[in-house]
């Protein structure tokens, strides 16, 4: 990064004793690169897949538990052996439903991180793209 000393940039009144001798100029086109790539950079689906996974199986674990133990009358949580294979409210089933929360988790987290990279990378794509196109537009014009 560049800097300036105070006296080119007297009009500016700095905010602290420390910045007083010293001012950033605006950052250079590789530092802004590097701050888009890093904005836009692809999830790891797989990372992703696994923190969801974790995180469904947590709570199918806890709700099942809480019915276990609580023993609630109006919330149905038995229809939820209509998606998971094996489940009931039982303490067996809570490591069932553990199960076929990480897989179900795992699967929709992977699936999201996929298709944001995909769009992203899409996006960025046709925004390259346009503005290619857009500064060879009048080529034929020099000719």
């Amino acid at each position: 990064m560049t800097v300036i000393r105070n006296s080119v940039l007297s009009s500016a009144k700095p905010s602290s004793p420390h910045q007083s001798r010293l001012r950033m100029v605006a950052p250079s086109d590789d530092s802004v690169n590097r701050v888009l790539e890093r904005a836009f950079a692809p999830l790891h689906k797989r990372a992703l897949g696994v923190a969801v996974g974790a995180t469904v199986a947590m709570v199918v674990f806890a709700v099942t538990v809480f019915h276990i133990i609580a023993r609630p009358i109006d919330i149905p949580i038995d229809l939820v052996s209509q998606y998971f294979y094996g489940y009931d409210t039982t303490w067996r089933g809570a490591l069932i439903g553990v199960w076929w929360g990480f897989i179900s988790g795992f699967v929709a987290g992977w699936f999201l991180a996929f298709l944001r990279n995909f769009m992203v990378a899409t996006w960025i794509f046709v925004v390259r793209t346009k503005a290619s196109l857009a500064q060879t537009q009048d080529f034929l014009d020099h000719i």
